[in-house]
């Protein structure tokens, strides 16, 4: 796993702008997917796997009960898949993990918590064609087909039902990502994908794919600095989270006295 260290936002833009450049196309394209968290040290583990360690197989409960009592914000929600990616935005503990198409909203994910601008930050890089490679012959087959890299809703609809019918696909564990439709604002704006394992007990840790990612450390120092430009290129909560918890979140961060208390040197810039 290649580790790179982030120490401003400089060097950002440059490490994730790097090789993306298309010679055939003369083009900028890639296949890779980001997810950013507050604190380096954490892992990608699923929130169900945090709230249940004891129990993995509650799963079903989980979802039985969020589609019962959410039935009046669910009832045109008709694929299995909509409706787990529904949880999993609003906080429901599933095996689902979110990860964005943009470096920058992934950055956002990384420095939006003020209370650990003392730590370093994490986003993980993934290409996405080294996940691909080891998908079960008939999900690679029909990924070909579409001349595509991620899953969208009907085409994982079409193969797998729900989680038992995923697993069944293959004896060993495998990952994909998939693109949900885009049912809520939030998803749509923070350009929102899930990867997903096909056994719960297994993280995409656990997978021999993981040697290839790539974790870009946000060093604490560089934290407010990335924060306050990527507010200004309208990266923020206001975007990020649609409506007034939105707002509230960002007018809360602007107005806290962050610069005297993570930047110590004066910049000249």
């Amino acid at each position: 796993m290649r580790d790179i260290l982030i120490e401003s936002w400089d060097a950002l833009q440059n490490t994730v702008f790097e090789g993306l450049w298309d010679p055939s196309i003369m083009r900028y394209r890639n296949n890779r997917v980001y997810r950013g968290m507050a604190d380096a040290q954490w892992a990608l583990t699923p929130s169900l796997n945090r709230s249940c360690p004891q129990n993995l197989k509650l799963e079903n409960m989980i979802l039985r009960s969020f589609t019962k009592y959410g039935y009046a914000e669910l009832q045109k929600c008709t694929s299995f898949w909509e409706i787990v990616a529904m949880g999993q935005q609003f906080g429901l503990p599933t095996r689902l993990l979110d990860w964005t198409y943009s470096p920058l909203v992934a950055a956002h994910f990384a420095t939006e918590d003020v209370s650990a601008y003392d730590r370093d930050g994490i986003i993980w890089c993934v290409d996405i064609d080294s996940v691909n490679r080891r998908l079960p012959d008939v999900l690679r087959r029909h990924l070909e087909e579409e001349q595509g890299h991620i899953f969208t809703r009907d085409l994982l609809e079409d193969i797998a039902s729900d989680f038992s019918a995923l697993q069944a696909l293959s004896d060993r564990p495998f990952a994909l990502f998939f693109e949900p439709a885009s049912s809520a604002n939030r998803i749509v704006n923070q350009y929102a994908l899930f990867s997903v394992v096909s056994d719960p007990a297994v993280t995409l840790l656990d997978l021999p794919e993981s040697e290839t990612f790539t974790r870009l450390i946000i060093s604490h120092k560089a934290k407010l600095e990335i924060r306050d430009k990527l507010d200004y290129i309208n990266i923020s909560e206001r975007m990020i989270y649609p409506g007034l918890d939105g707002i509230c979140k960002w007018i809360a961060r602007r107005y806290a006295p962050l610069g005297p208390m993570y930047n110590q040197t004066p910049r000249e810039d």
